[in-house]
């Protein structure tokens, strides 16, 4: 079994609210197929038991029931009596196209001439594709990081990026004002080669909640991975994902041919 503590971050864990409009069983019931989806719970794992639900996330039994069993019924896990609930969703990676695939450089002004906020912080177990990326073993960690940055009191990007290498900072709201790559230069992690790709998404509950834009509206949808070489091996280092309010954000490129 995997320690939520581990998957979830305190935040996270603190934010299933009883006067949300959205029952708690089914909060906590979207938190655990999310993780299910994604491959962050792997088949054959053995799921937290009522008790350890309820007594992690401050819910009662029936309700931490209701979730699994919500589980079940879409199938996604299995219940038996005496040996828990087990996944038996299998993850499948999912292949990911782009119209455009690019090297760009870090532009570290933007941090400067922006204001960030910090929405969460801290040591986790990436999803399973996230994992795929990295190469990492299963319960491994890496620094999870989620921000919005605006200027001018708009919001124009919402960062969400995992990385390995690096300890989590002894405070987060170091990265309102110092740029990550910055913070990670500062900590011994150096980036040789950064890979970047543009594409267009919908946003999701959380993206459109961040932005102020409504379930569904495009966005400008930037991947960037940076890699370090190590020992004659390149080796991913950074996985951030930005997704940028259009009518906020223009991405411009002035490229010259060379003789």
């Amino acid at each position: 079994m995997t320690a939520l503590k581990s998957v979830f971050s305190e935040k996270q864990r603190s934010q299933l609210v009883k006067e949300a409009p959205t029952p708690l069983y089914f909060q906590l019931y979207s938190l655990l197929k999310t993780c299910i989806l994604d491959g962050t719970f792997q088949r054959g794992m053995r799921l937290p038991t009522e008790k350890e639900l309820s007594d992690e996330f401050g819910i009662s039994r029936i309700t931490a029931k209701r979730s699994l069993d919500e589980l079940a019924a879409e199938g996604l896990v299995e219940r038996r009596r005496g040996k828990g609930t087990h996944i038996i969703y299998r993850y499948k990676p999912s292949p990911v196209h782009a119209p455009l695939v690019g090297m760009l450089q870090e532009i570290e002004s933007m941090a400067l001439n922006s204001r960030a906020s910090v929405l969460d912080c801290d040591l986790l177990q990436p999803p399973q594709r996230i994992r795929d990326e990295f190469g990492m073993l299963g319960g491994e960690t890496a620094l999870y990081l989620a921000r919005v940055r605006e200027r001018n009191g708009l919001r124009f990007g919402y960062y969400t990026s995992w990385t390995v290498g690096v300890e989590k900072p002894a405070d987060p709201n170091i990265f309102q004002t110092t740029p990550r790559l910055r913070y990670f230069r500062d900590n011994g992690l150096e980036i040789t080669h950064v890979k970047q790709t543009l594409s267009a998404v919908a946003a999701n509950e959380e993206s459109a909640k961040a932005l102020g834009v409504e379930e569904g509206a495009p966005l400008l949808s930037l991947t960037r991975r940076s890699y370090n070489r190590i020992d004659d091996e390149e080796r991913l280092m950074d996985f951030l994902v930005v997704l940028y309010h259009p009518e906020r954000f223009q991405y411009r490129m002035d490229l010259t041919l060379d003789d």
